[in-house]
């Protein structure tokens, strides 16, 4: 078995541009060869035959006159030989002998045609030998350089012409490649900023009708499919994340007013008070579908405030106080005075949560809530002394993406996605720090200059 060819991968990274003009200028230079071969074949014939015809009239002229005469042109000669070879007549500037004796037998029974270079003459001589008057031969000859000058300067000028002709046609031939792919290179620079939220985007079409265009059709129908598609999914988790809260808070509310009961039994107590529990990670779990369906492609609407970092850092940690002092671990805020920025409170408050929330059930230790300004960016970090995220430390951020401690501590692997859909919401970004334990960073624009649809202040 033959080995593969490297021919094909090679020529599959050359960019199409550049192999249409390199097929372009084989092609020139294919035809270009073919039309000088014909012209020089075409022009040698025809000179040949010109010489020819004017040795076959000198030829006959001096058969029918019985002497040689003058040459016709100074590059020709005439002989009449006669028997044995013996020179009758002459006329030129050949010298030598012109005729084998083979070829003074065929002359004299016909017309004999023959090159070869003869003495006295410049290059090569073209002879015309055939019967005479009284047994005697005639022959006539001529130079070919003129013939072969002619054919030179004809091979010269295609030698210059036909590389300068390849260049010019394949900078033309790049040209009409460019501008064949111009609709392509549009529709590419759309199709990176197409948006499967926005109905409205399309990929720009060519005015004409042709393939390109038809890729460009049968593209913005299957975006228009991919759209209908993102947008069924996104409603319907947005439906049910809503419709699951009412219910989910039904029975906490009934679960809770159980509790208050006097008659419950120690093991009936703790049964409820882990439902009630579970009510509220089922609640947890619709309410962070809703957000991120409503995050569809990082634009979550927020309504920016000015904010005050340390009073915000402080009100998350007294929220969680209770819920750390029963873990029997504590929650340190480490922000300086005067530290602010805009952003929306409610959603930077529940990213914050999701971070704490996530650090109480899987970390250990401290947990710290630091934040820092950074240029023109404030850097809002939460880290605590647990074992960090190991090899998920690259998909973190991704949905329902959990550890193995995680998956038997609860969770549904949604918090620290909407930590990076707040983030970006606000023109900002999220990742874990390297480092020991776990440590989350958001990085937010101290001035508010998100780019994600913004609603009005609360204010």
């Amino acid at each position: 078995m033959a080995p593969p060819s490297s021919t094909g991968p090679l020529l599959s990274r050359v960019p199409i541009r550049v192999r249409l003009t390199a097929a372009f200028a084989l092609a020139t230079a294919v035809v270009l060869t073919g039309a000088g071969l014909f012209v020089y074949v075409q022009l040698r014939g025809d000179l040949d035959e010109s010489i020819d015809d004017a040795l076959r009239a000198r030829a006959r002229a001096v058969a029918a006159s019985g002497a040689g005469g003058e040459a016709d042109r100074e590059d020709g000669f005439t002989r009449v030989l006669g028997s044995g070879e013996r020179l009758v007549e002459g006329a030129g500037g050949a010298s030598g002998p012109l005729l084998s004796t083979a070829e003074r037998g065929r002359a004299a029974r016909g017309p004999v045609l023959f090159e070869r270079d003869v003495a006295g003459i410049d290059g090569t001589a073209r002879i015309l030998a055939r019967p005479g008057r009284e047994s005697t031969v005639v022959a006539v000859g001529r130079s070919l350089q003129d013939r072969d000058e002619t054919l030179a300067g004809l091979i010269a000028a295609f030698a210059v012409g036909g590389p300068l002709a390849i260049v010019l046609a394949s900078l033309f031939g790049y040209g009409l490649a460019a501008g064949a792919m111009r609709p392509v290179e549009a529709m590419r620079r759309r199709a990176a900023e197409v948006s499967l939220t926005d109905g409205e985007e399309r990929l720009p079409l060519p005015d004409a009708r042709d393939e390109v265009h038809a890729l460009g059709a049968t593209l913005n129908e299957m975006l228009g499919r991919l759209r209908a598609s993102f947008e069924r999914e996104r409603q319907f988790v947005a439906d049910a994340s809503h419709e699951l809260r009412t219910p989910v808070a039904v029975v906490k509310t009934e679960l809770e007013a159980a509790l208050r009961a006097d008659d419950l039994g120690p093991e009936s107590r703790e049964s409820l008070v882990a439902a009630v529990e579970e009510c509220d990670s089922l609640a947890q779990l619709a309410e962070d579908l809703l957000v991120l369906a409503r995050s569809a492609d990082g634009k979550l609407p927020v309504r920016p405030e000015r904010l005050d970092v340390a009073e915000l850092l402080g009100g998350v940690r007294e929220r969680f106080a209770d819920r750390a002092a029963e873990r029997g671990r504590g929650i340190r805020v480490d922000a300086p005075a005067g530290l602010v920025l805009e952003a929306d409170p409610l959603r930077l408050r529940q990213a914050l949560a999701n971070l704490v929330d996530n650090a109480l059930r899987h970390g250990e230790g401290e947990v710290v809530l630091c934040a820092r300004g950074a240029g023109g960016e404030t850097e809002l970090e939460v880290s605590d002394c647990g074992g960090g995220f190991g090899d998920l430390s690259d998909d973190v951020f991704e949905r329902f993406v959990r550890g193995d401690a995680a998956r038997t501590s609860g969770g549904a692997g949604l918090g620290l996605a909407i930590v990076r859909a707040v983030a970006e919401a606000h023109g900002g970004t999220a990742a874990a720090a390297p480092g020991s334990g776990a440590s989350v960073c958001l990085r937010l624009p101290v001035s508010g200059s998100s780019r994600r649809p913004l609603l009005p202040s609360r204010q």
